[in-house]
C-alpha cells in the first residue's frame, strides 16, 4: 500500500450519490473495495478520516439517500460533516478541523469527479495542502458526452502533478 497522509477524506459516498435509480456509479463494487482498504490502513495508523455528506433537495439530511453506503466501514471515531456545495470548504467546519488536527497533507476518495471531488481537491490545493489520490479512487457516472470511465481518466490526469499526486496501489 502507498504511504499514506495526516488524513483521509472520503466524499459524497452516499446511498443517494452512488446509486441513480437501478443505476450504480461506475465501478461501484471496485470503488468500495479500495476505499475500504484505504479506510483499513488510515484505522490501523490511528489517522483521522472524515465523511464528507452533500445536502440538497435530493439529499435530505437523515434520508436513506443522505446516508453514507452501508458497504464502507465507519467508526464512532471518524468525522463526519455536512456540505450544501460542491466545495467541502465552502460553509464547513472543514478547515478549522484540519487546523485542529494538525493536518498538511490529505488523501482524497470519493464521489463525483467532475463535481465535488474536483472543486474539493482544486480548493484544498489552493489553501496549501499536499494532497494524494489512489487512481481510480474516485467515480462518476456516464454524461451524454463522455463515458465515466474517459471521464475519470481525464481528471485524473489533470489532477497528477498538478495538483495532488496520483497513487498506483501496490498489493
Amino acid at each position: 500500500m502507498s504511504a499514506l497522509s495526516d488524513v483521509l477524506i472520503v466524499i459524497d459516498l452516499q446511498n443517494g450519490v452512488c446509486h441513480n435509480g437501478a443505476t450504480a456509479i461506475h465501478n461501484f463494487e471496485n470503488l468500495v473495495e479500495l476505499v475500504n482498504r484505504r479506510i483499513t490502513s488510515y484505522q490501523e495508523e490511528k489517522r483521522p478520516i472524515i465523511f464528507i455528506q452533500h445536502s440538497d433537495e435530493d439529499l435530505m439530511i437523515d434520508t436513506y439517500s443522505w446516508e453514507i453506503i452501508p458497504e464502507l466501514i465507519q467508526s464512532p471515531d471518524n468525522y463526519f460533516l455536512g456540505k450544501t456545495h460542491a466545495n467541502s470548504f465552502y460553509q464547513t467546519s472543514l478547515q478549522e478541523l484540519l487546523t485542529e488536527l494538525k493536518v498538511n497533507s490529505i488523501e482524497f476518495c470519493g464521489a463525483q469527479t467532475q463535481y465535488c471531488m474536483d472543486t474539493t481537491i482544486k480548493f484544498a490545493h489552493g489553501l496549501g495542502y499536499q494532497l494524494s489520490l489512489m487512481k481510480s479512487a474516485s467515480s462518476t457516472y456516464d454524461d451524454t458526452l463522455i463515458s465515466a470511465a474517459d471521464m475519470i481518466r481525464f481528471y485524473e490526469k489533470i489532477w497528477d502533478k498538478r495538483f495532488l499526486s496520483l497513487l498506483e496501489e501496490y498489493m
